[in-house]
Parts: C-alpha cells; structure tokens; sequence
C-alpha cells in the first residue's frame, strides 16, 4: 500500500521535538561517526530551508531539559513524519534519546476580527460608509486581515537567536470553565489577550498552533525573540490578563538557542 497524502483544508502541520545525546553511547563512536551525523543533519537542513514549508529548524536546549530541539513543519502529514524519521536516521543507533514531541497544526482563531468587525469599528470613529477615508481604512484593515490570516495558516517565522516553546489548555474547573461561556464573552476575552500581544511586536515573533484531538495539549506556543527578556516579559504580562490568569493551564517550558547543526556540534562539544 503506497503511504497517502493527508493534507489539511488550510494550514500545516507542525512538530516540536526534544531530544538527549546519550553520552556513553557517542563516546563509543568509531571515528568519523559524529562529523558524518553533522554533515547528514546539514543536509537535510539544506534539503528543507524554508523559510515557510518544508522546513526544519535545529536548536540547542538551554537549562538541562533536553540537548536537541527541532522544529518541523510540512503540509503533508506523511511528509511530516518522513523528515522526522530522516531526522533520527542522521544519528547513529541508540545515540538519540527522545524527551518530548507535540504535533500540532496552523489554524484560524475563531476569535479574529472580522470585516463586519472592522466596519463597525470605523463606524464608531465617525467614518461614514462610501466616504473615501472609510473605504481607504477598510481597504487598509482588510489587507491586515488577510497577511494575518496568512502568517497563522503558512507561517515564515523570524530566525532569531532564542526560542521558547509551551504547551497550554484552556481551563474546564467548576467556574473557570472556558468552554462554558458564550462566544461573544470568549471573543471579547480573547481580543484584550492579543492586544498585550501585539505590544510585543518586533521583539517576539508569536505562532499558536492548535492541537485538540491530536495531542496531549490542546494548543502550542512557540515564541521567537532576540533576546531571552523579551520572551520572560511577554509571558509575565500575560499572565495578568483573565484569559490566562483564570483560564489558562501551562506545560513544561523550553527554552533554545538557534544553531545550524556545526555549531550544534561545538555547543553540544559532539
């Protein structure tokens, strides 16, 4: 049976992968071993560039929670898991021990502005509909929507030096059930959350992925930044805001420094 192409309607599927070196085992390498594993990583790195999709992208783990991190993205779900699999036949057997993986994909909020949004909006700044700087703004909005859309369904994610990457849940206890409130309370809710967001614009680079019924977690967050302050602030200041102060549970944080596979090797000292 020929492996399908699976596809989703809009958008692709992502993947987060955290990775050990078990030591013992590369230090019983034969010589040649790790500079072959690098030049394969290299390859397959250079095989799937980006800067949307495919891609892979390499990460050394800060803080002793994994070595490795990976990010992957694909539209195909087969195409996904065929790079992963390239991915661990760059290492030597029994060299690479897995710590944690979340599958996800790019989605629409069901919580974005839409044009009926915008419109009204500009109705309540005193716009008249048909005048022409209603129709310039509208026409102005209209295309941030769209790059919008386009940036959460086909990402080009900024390639910057650090990564933080969490998985989170919306809460279902007694009173603080999220999905026991009516849209419009989630919308509005929702809508003051993305405005401490884009306070950060320029100094993190944001991608939520969706992943109800496809893992543990029902959303990853993966933020890019320059610097690791940033990635800390715009947590912190989030943390304040209902959405995550009554609603929101977190996972295991990871924080990873962007590296191309040779100076994984002399980061890693492989």
């Amino acid at each position: 049976m020929a492996i399908p192409q699976v596809t989703l309607s809009q958008g692709i599927h992502v993947m987060h992968l955290f990775h050990r070196v078990n030591r013992v085992r590369w230090a019983a390498l034969p010589a040649g071993e790790s500079a072959a594993a690098m030049a394969k990583l290299g390859e397959l790195c250079a095989a799937n560039p980006g800067p949307g999709h495919p891609r892979l992208c390499t990460y050394a783990n800060v803080g002793g929670k994994a070595d490795f991190g990976f990010m992957l993205y694909h539209a195909d779900l087969a195409g996904l898991g065929a790079m992963h699999r390239a991915l661990e036949a760059c290492f030597p057997p029994g060299t690479l021990e897995p710590v944690y993986s979340y599958l996800s994909v790019t989605e629409l909020t069901e919580y974005m502005s839409t044009e009926e949004d915008v419109v009204a909006r500009l109705k309540g700044e005193g716009l008249q509909p048909g005048s022409e700087p209603f129709e310039k703004r509208l026409t102005e909005e209209k295309r941030r929507l769209d790059d919008y859309k386009r940036f959460r369904l086909y990402p080009e994610m900024d390639d910057w030096e650090a990564m933080c990457f969490y998985p989170m849940n919306k809460k279902r206890d007694l009173a603080d059930n999220w999905y026991m409130l009516d849209a419009v309370t989630r919308k509005k809710l929702m809508g003051g959350h993305a405005r401490v967001g884009r306070k950060y614009h320029g100094r993190v680079s944001q991608l939520i992925t969706g992943s109800v019924g496809l893992d543990d977690w029902e959303w990853g967050v993966t933020l890019i930044a320059h610097q690791v302050d940033a990635l800390k602030e715009i947590v912190y200041e989030m943390r304040f805001d209902e959405v995550s102060a009554r609603y929101g549970e977190f996972g295991t944080f990871y924080v990873n420094l962007r590296l191309d596979p040779a100076d994984l090797w002399e980061h890693l000292r492989l």
